[in-house]
């Protein structure tokens, strides 16, 4: 049986607990954004490197320049996505905006639209309806603040990121020397661990959303409308199913309820229709989920809800998005130990 030497152990309990203590200051300081963003781009040059086998490159300096040129333009192309989104929040002609004013219509003609028996659900009239969803809205306004005077700061911050994880990402081509210094050492492995977990569940979760959003698209860009039914701010909704996909379980249910909202714009029935041919992609998504995130972290469905739940209520919007990653980070460290 290997000993572990006591100033080992006792380097990583530290490292551990440095590692707790910083997720939760970067959940309670809105950091989130900038933690991703330097995540991202440093996992997307680890694959990249390993991909393009730049680890054989002859001599340290062409090493550096490809792995540089590589995290440049990696930061340049999720820059342009990111002001691509920005723009199409802000005021495009097929803008967020423009689809949340016609849900609210939708909404508020959906009386007309729906059988007797769906009616004692909903408002009485459009002036409760207002109220419904003023109610919401302070309920959640804390949420919904990335979306109004706080989205320059986080898109700060996603920048600032995306440059620091370039930055470390060098260190695939100039390691540091960690020799002798087993709190560094221990830092490092929780890093990397880190970086792994969060490298297959985001990876992976992209994966399922691409397969969810490319179906979707088939559906309400070339099935309806070669059955004569145009659907308003396609794109605007593809890439709300491509987005809400990113999160697991959950985020299929966001998308969903607004492409069954756009459905009812034509008719009861195609929202009907769609709400099927949605539940058959979200099995669908339950058979990914089960075959690529539960393989690659090893956990069940029921595993990951119960973590978003846990982190929504603690952290509010932030912890539900940083479930997944933490609790397989979790996991991780745990198995490594023979303890789950």
């Amino acid at each position: 049986m290997t000993t572990i030497d006591p100033r080992t152990r006792r380097c990583e309990l530290a490292t551990l607990i440095i590692a707790g203590l910083l997720l939760v200051l970067m959940l309670k300081m809105r950091l989130l954004a900038a933690l991703f963003s330097g995540f991202l781009v440093y996992e997307m040059v680890y694959v990249l490197v390993r991909v393009f086998r730049l680890q054989q490159l002859a001599g340290k300096r062409a090493k550096l320049l490809a792995v540089a040129l590589i995290a440049s333009l990696i930061v340049g192309f999720l820059t342009l996505v990111i002001l691509w989104l920005v723009a199409m929040i802000r005021g495009a002609d097929d803008s967020l905006p423009r689809l949340a004013g016609m849900l609210a219509q939708v909404l508020e003609e959906s009386r007309d639209l729906l059988p007797e028996a769906l009616n004692q659900y909903l408002p009485a009239n459009a002036g409760d309806l207002r109220l419904t969803a003023a109610e919401w809205l302070r309920n959640h306004a804390e949420d919904l603040k990335i979306f109004g005077q706080h989205t320059l700061r986080t898109l700060a911050h996603m920048l600032i990121g995306m440059v620091v994880g370039a930055i470390l990402s060098l260190r695939e081509v100039l390691p540091g020397d960690t020799a002798g210094r087993p709190l560094a050492a221990a830092m490092i492995a929780r890093i990397e661990r880190f970086g792994d977990a969060f490298r297959r569940i985001v990876f992976a979760q992209v994966r399922i959303s691409a397969i969810n959003t490319f179906l979707t698209w088939l559906y309400l860009g070339v099935a309806l409308p070669a059955m004569g039914y145009e659907i308003p701010y396609l794109a605007t909704l593809v890439t709300i199913t491509f987005l809400a996909g990113l999160l697991p379980v959950i985020g299929n249910l966001i998308s969903n309820t607004v492409i069954v909202a756009v459905s009812l714009t034509h008719s009861f029935w195609l929202a009907v229709a769609s709400l099927a041919f949605l539940v058959v992609i979200h099995k669908l998504e339950y058979f990914l989920n089960a075959h690529i995130i539960a393989t690659r972290i090893r956990a069940s469905a029921w595993e990951l809800l119960l973590a978003m739940l846990v982190m929504e209520a603690a952290f509010g919007f932030r912890g539900l998005i940083a479930a997944p990653v933490c609790y397989a980070y979790l996991k991780d460290e745990l198995s490594s130990r023979g303890l789950v």
